[in-house]
């Protein structure tokens, strides 16, 4: 089990750009499947992005929603225990409350859950 703590969330303008982190507690963070979900008002939770674990010290292939192709980046920072979220060009539309999440090494299934984080753009 790890437990997730999401911080970086905010209000900023369409246009800008935020980076979220999600700090990570146990010490086998770099086997766990790492992933970025988001939940706006009276919408279903949306996959944002995913990051696999790697023997590389710096992380794995990563994974987008299609709807933030090219405009958000997943990175893993193993040493540190942490996952971020760099987003930009950001629009009204990507306003949610952003959920980091953990998946055993080899599943898909991700079973741990950090708190959340409010991103809102405004337009």
């Amino acid at each position: 089990q790890v437990q997730l703590v999401e911080s970086g969330g905010g209000l900023v303008q369409a246009g800008g750009s935020l980076r979220l982190s999600c700090a990570a507690s146990g010490r086998t963070f770099s086997t766990y499947r790492m992933g970025w979900f988001r939940q706006a008002p009276g919408k279903e939770r949306e996959f944002v992005a995913s990051i696999v674990p790697s023997i590389n010290w710096s992380g794995g292939r990563t994974y987008y929603g299609d709807s933030v192709k090219g405009r958000f980046t997943i990175s893993r920072d193993n040493a540190k225990n942490t996952v971020y979220l760099q987003m930009s060009s950001l629009k009204p539309e990507d306003t949610a409350v952003y959920y980091c999440a953990a998946a055993p090494r080899g599943t898909n299934k991700f079973d741990d859950w950090g708190q959340g984080t409010q991103v809102t753009v405004s337009s």
